[in-house]
């Protein structure tokens, strides 16, 4: 009789078994949902930044580093705002928890048309006319810009 050389049942089924346990193993080790997370956050500081960088260019450009509201528009001195595009006037406080009242909009998309094609708008912001980032001028024209909706913590940037 001649013997046959090849693999048993058993052996590629013991072969799949271990193979799947490491699939898992290096699946489970790269949280996917966590580099998905983090890629969205980074997103966000990038447009935030944006935001703040067409704030400061226009009120250089617009010789308003005074009061602002050329490049900002009417607005309180320490409220909370959020960026959204022109005819959006309502929601606000839906998007950005840290906005006070839901009409407190500040539609930024006409007086930064020469910094912007179109504003920054969140990676998981699904409602129109809202950009999820919000926005504070203090009375020495210090802005602060915030990710209304980061992930991994607060992300915001001043100047």
């Amino acid at each position: 009789m001649k013997k046959q050389n090849a693999f048993t049942l058993m052996e590629l089924l013991i072969v799949v078994a271990i193979m799947s346990l490491l699939a898992i193993v290096v699946l489970v080790g790269l949280k996917p949902a966590q580099r998905l997370a983090d890629a969205r956050d980074a997103r966000r500081a990038q447009d935030i930044n944006q935001i703040v960088t067409g704030v400061m260019s226009c009120a250089i450009d617009k010789k308003d580093s005074a009061s602002l509201t050329t490049c900002l528009g009417t607005n309180t001195t320490a409220k909370t705002y959020e960026v959204v595009s022109v005819g959006t006037s309502s929601g606000c406080n839906n998007t950005c928890v840290g906005v006070s009242g839901t009409g407190d909009c500040l539609p930024l998309s006409t007086t930064l048309t020469d910094y912007f094609t179109s504003l920054p708008v969140d990676p998981n912001n699904t409602v129109s006319g809202h950009t999820g980032y919000s926005l504070t001028r203090y009375a020495n024209n210090m802005i602060v810009v915030e990710a209304c909706a980061a992930e991994g913590g607060t992300i915001k940037v001043s100047r």
